[in-house]
């Protein structure tokens, strides 16, 4: 069972116009093989995503939240063709993906950029901040001097002074530091769409709200398009336009984020919604959790149908 409340359609024929999504993602799959025992004759597969579809509207972000591999981070390296779906399409302001007649893969790659969870596996050590900014550009033919001033501008914009921290390299930097690093790398290509796969999770809650603060900056300065993964469900409430919900590699709900936090449709949803700490005790007392049972299916074997009405 898939419950959409989205204001933004799929199939929104405004090419290249301020109501043509960003970014559509239509029936995207992935299934890994598994290793057959020596007397197993039928090969299986482990369903990691499985049919995902959605669309990202301009300007706005989409949060992806989720259980611990339900496939948020899979679906976004397919996204970024860090590895090659098995099945699927993706349109990208009108224009299909690596697509004869679309837009050519080098262009997608440069308008869209990543940001990791591993600030410091992100870096190369090798290399200082700003070498480590510049880097992208120059390997794409900018000179030495506009990609080396355009990074120091950049480390100013993210909050860090370019006189004390371009020369430093990635192990002198705080966790806070080199997500911010990250962020000034990835709008070093001037990206439209950005991908952040739990990029506040290992930070501190006031070093976390400061990168949160950051982020909602450049996407107003830059027109930036957001996907926002994470398990944390308060960030997801702050930052997102829409939310999206997935279990076992699909999407059992999307909807603006006001919407789904109030009226949540699907009782997998409502699940999570009411595993959210609340701060004050009195209403965390007060309030009833829904407690899933069951033990979560096996990826290899997901059920029939709903992929949830096991546990429902």
């Amino acid at each position: 069972m898939t419950t959409s409340v989205s204001s933004v359609e799929l199939d929104a024929q405004d090419r290249g116009g301020p109501a043509q999504p960003l970014l559509v993602v239509k029936d995207l799959k992935k299934h890994f093989p598994v290793r057959a025992g020596m007397f197993e004759r039928e090969k299986k597969f482990v369903h990691a995503v499985d049919g995902v579809s959605f669309s990202v509207a301009k300007g706005k972000t989409l949060g992806i939240v989720g259980e611990s591999g339900c496939g948020k981070s899979t679906t976004a390296r397919l996204i970024a063709r860090l590895m090659p779906p098995d099945s699927g399409s993706m349109v990208f302001d009108g224009d299909g993906v690596a697509e004869y007649g679309g837009i050519a893969l080098k262009e997608f790659r440069r308008n869209l950029q990543m940001v990791f969870q591993d600030s410091f596996a992100s870096l190369n050590p090798r290399l200082t901040i700003v070498e480590t900014i510049a880097y992208g550009p120059q390997v794409h033919g900018m000179t030495t001097e506009i990609a080396m001033h355009e990074a120091r501008a950049l480390l100013a914009r993210v909050g860090l002074e370019p006189d004390q921290f371009a020369s430093r390299y990635p192990h002198e930097l705080s966790g806070g530091q080199r997500q911010r690093v990250n962020i000034a790398r990835a709008l070093a290509f001037h990206p439209r769409l950005v991908i952040l796969d739990e990029a506040v999770a290992a930070l501190d809650k006031s070093v976390q709200a400061q990168v949160l603060n950051l982020l909602q900056e450049l996407k107003a300065e830059r027109q930036l398009t957001y996907l926002f993964i994470s398990h944390d469900l308060h960030v997801v409430h702050y930052i997102s336009d829409e939310v999206m919900v997935m279990y076992l590699g699909q999407v059992v709900e999307r909807g603006p984020v006001e919407k789904i936090y109030s009226e949540a449709a699907h009782p997998y949803t409502r699940a999570l919604i009411s595993a959210v700490p609340i701060p004050d005790p009195k209403l965390e007392r007060a309030r009833s959790r829904i407690a899933l049972r069951g033990e979560l299916p096996s990826p290899i074997d997901p059920p029939k149908g709903c992929t949830f009405h096991t546990r429902c």
